[in-house]
């Protein structure tokens, strides 16, 4: 699944004019990066500045199809078996339009099938993992676990868009200090504006805690801010985001099948070893998200 070398390098020239896009878009220029087995010096320095990366052709086509293959079993599971939460985390499930049932937050999704455990297992991602830092670990079992959100516009959608937040805020709620973990994104289906779409402010991973617990309203606050950057990308690609950085989901201007948009995240972790379990409570951040309507 390893993708080819960039035969063009990125440059320091201007991004263009980028109709349709947010401001933000067309001041910072996200060169078209490819993995190359490690983070070169220009990629870490990216990812430091502006707290989000993005490689293009992670896995190709029909790495990605084999792997909605088995995610689409999974989903099919869940739903007939009556699932409504794993280790303690709630499933969101929607409706489609002809009635059908589906997973729309899926967590500890690697726990179900072997094609994505093998994927977790790509030697690339203990490059990434050497980038985050020292003692940094795939928390497969912690928190959510391999998360797939799937999002969809349409009446029978419980999961159409997402409110500001930032990821490290949970730590308090497991009563910890928040500190920076990296969020890897892996695009399951292609994400143009049409479908809507991650939003980023980029260089707010850098805030203090007061900024981080106040500037937004979490999970509330849908409205487009002034400095967000919307990242685009396409079936295959891999992204990585800082969890402090405030980020958002748009909602699509695309309906139906049109809408479509699946992304596995998996967080890296550092700190405590927190796995789940059968047993595991609910945790009261879902509280807060329940209360905003996810």
């Amino acid at each position: 699944m390893n993708a080819p070398r960039d035969p063009h390098p990125s440059s320091t020239s201007s991004p263009p004019a980028c109709a349709g896009l947010p401001p933000a878009n067309r001041r910072i220029r996200l060169p078209d990066f490819t993995f190359g087995g490690a983070l070169t010096a220009e990629q870490r320095d990216f990812l430091d500045t502006h707290g989000f990366i993005r490689f293009k052709r992670f896995a190709d086509r029909s790495a990605v199809r084999s792997l909605v293959e088995e995610v689409e079993v999974i989903d099919r599971r869940l739903v007939a078996e009556g699932r409504t939460h794993i280790h303690g985390v709630p499933l969101l499930l929607g409706t489609r339009e002809d009635g059908s049932r589906y997973v729309q937050r899926m967590v500890f999704a690697s726990l179900f099938g072997e094609r994505l455990r093998a994927f977790l297992r790509d030697p690339r991602f203990d490059a990434i993992l050497d980038a985050a830092g020292p003692g940094y670990r795939i928390g497969e079992r912690e928190r959510d676990g391999l998360v797939i959100n799937h999002y969809r516009s349409e009446p029978g959608s419980t999961y159409q868009r997402l409110g500001w937040h930032t990821d490290s805020l949970r730590d308090l709620f497991y009563l910890e200090m928040p500190r920076r973990y990296l969020n890897v994104g892996f695009y399951l289906d292609d994400s143009p504006l049409s479908k809507g779409g991650v939003r980023l402010i980029p260089g707010s991973h850098r805030q203090g805690l007061f900024e981080m617990v106040t500037r937004k309203a979490y999970f509330l606050d849908h409205r487009p801010d002034p400095d967000e950057y919307a990242l685009e990308a396409e079936a295959g690609d891999l992204t990585i985001h800082d969890g402090r950085i405030w980020h958002r989901v748009a909602q699509a201007t695309a309906t139906g099948d049109a809408s479509q948009r699946r992304v596995m995240y998996l967080p890296l972790m550092s700190g405590p070893l927190k796995e789940k379990h059968d047993g595991s409570p609910t945790p009261l951040y879902f509280r807060l998200k329940r209360l905003a309507g996810y």
